[in-house]
Order: structure tokens, then sequence, then C-alpha cells
């Protein structure tokens, strides 16, 4: 399915509301997304949201047999799938340009900037390294995918804690969390991706920009860097040309937009870290506000159950004594019933036009149950009258009768009108009859 495109009022709308440093969701132009970090379960496994764009990131980790040219080094593998889930637009089992992008620059980032220490990952020299796997899913697209995703990556990796293990000759023995604490990987520094748009040939700059704003932008411009203020990697797309001024100042801004994040994830580190060991509740149903419906949890209130009774009692003697039962029905017609007597008219007397309905309806009354009386005197008479007759049972739509008490068939009688009519015509051909023989 193709995402709609934009109209030419929107895009107008977008760029003059640019051109006037106003964003749609009320940012300023060099304003970050709200950043919020929640962990599952399991070590490894984080969900980051940017403003409304949303992705796990999960860690897994092999043993596998290393690079023949770097035999004492592990393994860093990066992949990001873009479902159908995040976003319309996106096919399943299919890679687009953006993908390939995307993927391409999530390694350049994590991977050649060299973040974790790859040798501490060989465990047997050429034969034997771990792999260590980061999928990135986007759950949810609302622009700036390649910043949500850096995150998530090296979040999941900082979280990430792999299976102790120890050599003994060539066996190779893998512990279990239960038998031995897993060991965090060695991390060198937090590399975190930046990303500006440039709208009207370079004119305007925007800071995290969300999925309208990068239909109509003219270039985007990537920054990677870590809190020592060294640029991982730097990426530029869109066919505009930056001045060195431009660039110079998206590094600044890039910078104080790393060290904040990047401090962001320390205490989120940290705080997961404190709950584990203190045996509190964590995962992402954890996570979710009290105050959303999918939260399935109240905060709990104390409740005093001291001296329940006595108070009680004073309730019961305080509240009203309750109002007198009637349990005979008053019966004012055949088949209606009255159970109480009514509360008295608080409007006054009845107009004439009132009076002369609750007359009619009255009337009414009386003559539908002076009607019922005389239908069922005469359905008793029926019945009666039924008893002799024969029962006859039809089952079926067509009418088929089975009779019980078969009973003789009552002679046919002709009518008068029909014998006078055979007799004229008896005594005219006897006459004819005559006639032809007298002449023979």
């Amino acid at each position: 399915m193709k995402e709609t495109p934009l109209s030419n009022c929107e895009r107008r709308f977008l760029l003059r509301a640019i051109q006037e440093r106003k964003r749609l969701d009320g940012r300023q132009c060099y304003d970050y997304r709200n950043v919020r970090i929640s962990f599952g379960p399991e070590h490894g496994c984080c969900v980051v949201e940017l403003g409304k764009t949303r992705v796990l990131g999960q860690v897994s980790c092999e043993l596998v047999p290393p690079k023949p040219n770097r035999a004492t080094e592990g393994i860093l593998f990066c992949n990001l799938e873009l479902s159908p889930m995040a976003a319309p637009g996106f096919e399943p089992g299919r890679q687009s340009e953006l993908l390939v992008k995307v993927n391409r620059l999530i390694e350049r980032c994590l991977r050649n900037s060299k973040c974790i220490d790859t040798e501490s990952l060989c465990v047997v020299a050429g034969e034997k390294v771990w792999q260590i796997r980061v999928d990135l899913h986007l759950l949810n697209h609302d622009g700036n995918i390649i910043d949500a995703a850096s995150i998530a990556g090296i979040v999941a990796l900082c979280h990430f804690r792999r299976p102790d293990v120890s050599v003994q000759g060539k066996e190779v023995t893998v512990y279990s969390p239960e038998e031995r604490d897993p060991v965090p990987l060695s991390i060198h520094h937090m590399p975190i991706c930046v990303s500006f748009a440039f709208f009207q040939r370079g004119s305007y700059l925007l800071v995290d920009p969300n999925e309208r704003e990068e239909r109509v932008m003219d270039g985007l411009l990537v920054i990677a860097m870590n809190k020592h203020c060294e640029i991982c990697t730097i990426q530029s797309s869109g066919g505009i040309m930056l001045l060195k001024d431009q660039v110079l100042r998206c590094s600044k801004i890039t910078a104080v937009k790393v060290a904040e994040i990047t401090e962001l994830i320390q205490k989120a580190l940290e705080n997961d870290q404190k709950v584990r060991k203190e045996g509190g509740k964590f995962g992402f149903a954890e996570s979710i506000p009290n105050q959303k419906i999918t939260a399935f949890k109240m905060d709990s209130a104390a409740v005093d159950t001291n001296n329940v009774e006595e108070q009680a009692e004073e309730i019961i003697t305080k509240a009203d004594p309750p109002s007198e039962v009637f349990a005979k029905p008053i019966l004012h017609t055949p088949g209606t019933a009255q159970i109480g007597e009514g509360i008295e008219n608080a409007w006054g007397d009845l107009e004439e036009s009132e009076r002369e309905d609750a007359a009619e309806e009255e009337g009414e009354s009386s003559a539908t149950a002076f009607e019922c009386q005389r239908t069922e005197t005469e359905d008793t008479n029926t019945m009666s009258e039924a008893k002799d007759e024969p029962i006859v049972l039809s089952d079926s739509e067509e009418e088929e009768v089975v009779i019980l008490e078969p009973q003789e068939e009552p002679k046919k009688t002709r009518p008068q009108t029909n014998l006078k009519q055979e007799n004229t015509s008896k005594k005219a051909f006897n006459k004819k009859r005559r006639k032809k023989r007298a002449s023979r």
C-alpha cells in the first residue's frame, strides 16, 4: 500500500510555517522531542520513544567461528525492520531504499565507530567467538527513524548481559544465569545520531524533523557523536550544498543534544539496575503510566478497619426508618394490580380536559373488562360443544388432516329446484318419444 502524498495546500502551509519559525507540534527550530526509555523483563530488551516514533531493540548472542582475517575479534551485526504495523507505506519482505540507507548508517554508527570492545568477545582464538546481534523493529513511524534506532541500539547493548564462559583445554562451558551471573559487554562510548532537516536550499534548519516535515524537506544531515564531542559518522543526503558554517553550527547543536541524551540513558540504566537488585517490579507493563486504560493497575489506598461495628451502628441510628411495606395488592380491574396507595397529586385539582380524559379511561377499562368476561363465557360454551366433535391434527402447511373418530357421512339431499327441473325435462322427453312412435 502506497503512502498518501501531501496535497499542495498542506505543502504550502508547512513551508510557510517553517518560514515563520513555527512547527506543527509547537516546538522551536532547535528543540528535540521527548525521549522515553523503558526496559523489558530480560536484559537487552528496550523500547525507545522519540515523540510518537517507537523502536524496539533486542540483543542476542551465540558462539560462532570468527572471520578468517580477524581470528581474535567477535562479531557485531545490526538489522532494522520496517513493518507495515509502523506505517502502511512499508511493505513486508522488501528492502526499500530507506531501509538500506538506515541499516548502513546504523552499522557505521555502532560497528565502525568501535563502541564495543570486540576483542573481549573472543572465547577461543580462531575457533569460537561471541556474535552479538542487534535487532531493531520500528513499531510506529512519526519521523526521524535514524535517531530513534541509534538510541535504541546503544541502549540495548548497554543493558545486555551475555552468559559467562569457562575454557578447559578444548572444552568450552557456557553457564546459565542461575549458575553464574551474566557478564555485561565492554562498551567504550555511546554514539548517538542527531538529524537536521534543511528547507529551501539550506535557508531554514530544523532539528529532529517529524514525518510531515520530512516529506517537504530538501535535504538531511545526520551527525553521530559521543559525549566526548567525537564525530563517529556524518552523512548528507538530498543533493543540497551546505556551507562550512552550517556544518559547524549543526555539530555544536549535536554536542549539546548528545550530552543530554547520554545523561538520560545513564539514569535509565541505573534506575533499572537498582530496581532489579531490590527485587521490585520491572518490565514493559510497569513502565505504563497508571492513568492509561491499558495499565490494569491502581494506586493502593489505606483503609481504616478499626471500630467498624460502632460506626455501622451510628449510621443505622442516624438513618431514616424504612417506609411501610404493603403486602396485599389492590385490584382495580381484572388483569391490573397496584401495590400501595400511591402519592397524592401535588399539582392541585385536575382541569376539565384532564377530568374528561380520566373519565374516558375509566369507561374504556370497564368496557374491556365486560368484553373479557363475555369472551370467557363464549369460550366455555364452545369448549363444551367441541367435546363431541372429532379431534383433527394438522402438522403441515398443506393441511394434511387426520381424523381420529370418523363418523358416517350424511345423506345427500337434492334441493327442490333441481327436482322440478328434472321432472319437466323428463316429461318433455317422453312427449317427443311418443310423437316419433305415432309417426312410424
